[in-house]
């Protein structure tokens, strides 16, 4: 038997095992136990778990399951620096680069389907954006607004901008960076592709779809857990950074709601309620981009309140290594 997580030199890390779902599907807890199941690595493949500072509030795995398997990219970067899908797919390259799967089975788990999308396809080539021309656009975005800067990239690259909504911020900002530090346009960077870093012969791929009501029943309890053991004082530290309001940690679930709360603006049980529905569309969403996005390569796991198959497939993706 071969050692899973080596790369073939062509087809990229073999052996890999995906695991996306909505939040609160149970994903990560099926990731630790094949982890520890088959001496596997656990990758964060969810784009609010970068984050540091919002532990609870993200639901990053606690010390228990850290101390049971290796886990990596959770909680390194600072919610005021600038994350991309790009950055996450290099880190990736690098944690190959430097052997972390060599003795380990990669587990990739998380529910932003932009980070497999590029696990398993690729991801355009991008230019690096000097901080100058970054702090440039971010300064005029919050002077001008988003809808001033999409006129301005409607003159640079009318491509891009017609494909992004004038209200997205961030978007506009990220194609007016690549085109000044660059000269080229976002789409025709966007044309290129690399290839993927995960071996497609042998990678499985799996996408949990619990029923709603399983779904709710989690988040309504999560959440309540999520400010007794902390969401409060994360939201606080987090505020205490002073940073931009567009930033996408200041966006992640809770902060706005538990921030009210915080400023006087409404009471605790106001921003519980809040955050619990805001957290149950965030679900939905993501349900419908797995179930649209992503192709017949993709194992669909059906979950009930009345059970989850989990355990055979555990058994059958614990003993599927390569020969």
């Amino acid at each position: 038997m071969g050692v899973s997580g080596t790369e073939d030199g062509q087809g990229g890390l073999k052996d890999a095992i995906l695991i996306a779902g909505p939040t609160a599907s149970g994903k990560s807890a099926l990731a630790l136990a094949l982890a520890c199941e088959t001496q596997g690595i656990i990758v964060n493949t969810d784009s609010m778990q970068v984050y540091s500072v919002l532990s609870v509030l993200t639901a990053r795995p606690g010390p228990e399951d850290l101390q049971q398997a290796p886990h990596r990219l959770y909680g390194h970067v600072h919610p005021g620096d600038a994350y991309s899908t790009g950055l996450w797919l290099g880190e990736v390259s690098r944690l190959i680069g430097e052997g972390a799967f060599e003795q380990r089975r990669p587990i990739f788990v998380g529910g932003t389907g932009l980070y497999f999308r590029a696990l398993t396809e690729g991801l355009s080539p991008m230019p690096q954006v000097p901080a100058p021309i970054r702090d440039h656009w971010r300064g005029r975005l919050a002077e001008e607004g988003a809808a001033a800067l999409h006129v301005v990239l409607k003159e640079r690259d009318p491509s891009a901008a017609s494909n992004i909504q004038p209200a997205d911020g961030q978007r506009i900002v990220r194609a007016l960076e690549v085109f000044s530090a660059s000269g080229r346009p976002l789409s025709a960077w966007q044309a290129e592709t690399s290839r993927p870093l995960v071996d497609p012969a042998s990678r499985r791929c799996l996408v949990l779809e619990p029923e709603r009501s399983l779904v709710t029943r989690r988040i309504e309890a999560r959440f309540e857990a999520m400010v007794e053991e902390g969401g409060l004082d994360e939201v606080r530290a987090l505020l205490a950074l002073d940073l931009p309001a567009d930033l996408p940690a200041m966006k992640a679930i809770g902060v706005r709601e538990l921030a009210g709360f915080l400023g006087g603006t409404r009471s605790l049980d106001d921003a519980i309620v809040q955050a619990k529905a805001a957290t149950r569309r965030y679900a939905k969403r993501q349900t419908t981009w797995f179930r649209n996005q992503f192709g017949a390569e993709w194992q669909r796991i059906a979950l009930s309140e009345g059970g989850a198959p989990l355990d055979g497939l555990l058994e059958g993706l614990a003993g599927a290594r390569q020969n």
